[in-house]
């Protein structure tokens, strides 16, 4: 069995997670990384990284406060953001190892933590462990570029179309 272990993100791993994820095919910048490294600096966020027998294999961010745009702004909740495992290395327990610390640092800060999933096929197995993690759904919908994506309304089923879910921890 391969050794996982979860550490915080450093400077090295953005472009290395950048050039791995633009190998698969997404479209990822050097900046997305940087900025999770200078919100960590400005300790607005947690930032780690799992890595598989001493490789970087993904990474997930806990912020103490949600931002603006879910629905649970203003309630001073813990929000688990950009939560990945680079394919090649799914199904080996990063992605369980990566959330087993992330929730036990929200739980440090509330009994509730939250997340937002995107709806597309690309964030099915997310979806799928998000589910088997015992997260359920807000209630308010499916969220569009920061806001309630009203009933019949045009979207875009990327990214941006999300479903904000959030967990019990004690």
């Amino acid at each position: 069995m391969a050794a996982i272990t979860v550490r915080s993100l450093t400077e090295g791993d953005a472009p290395y997670f950048a050039e791995e994820e633009r190998k698969q095919g997404w479209h990822t910048a050097d900046e997305k990384f940087l900025d999770r490294l200078r919100d960590a600096r400005d300790g607005k966020c947690i930032a780690l990284v799992a890595e598989i027998d001493g490789v970087p294999a993904g990474y997930v961010n806990v912020y103490p406060i949600c931002d603006a745009g879910t629905p649970f702004a203003e309630r001073g909740l813990p929000e688990i953001v950009d939560f990945a495992v680079l394919e090649k290395f799914r199904g080996r327990g990063v992605g369980s190892a990566l959330m087993d610390e992330a929730e036990r640092i929200a739980g440090e800060y509330a009994d509730t933590v939250c997340l937002g999933v995107g709806l597309h096929a690309g964030y099915g197995s997310a979806q799928r462990m998000y589910v088997k993690r015992g997260y359920i759904p807000d209630g308010s919908g499916v969220w569009y570029r920061g806001r309630v994506c009203e009933p019949y309304s045009l979207c875009e089923n990327g990214d941006d179309l999300i479903l904000y879910l959030s967990k019990k921890l004690r």
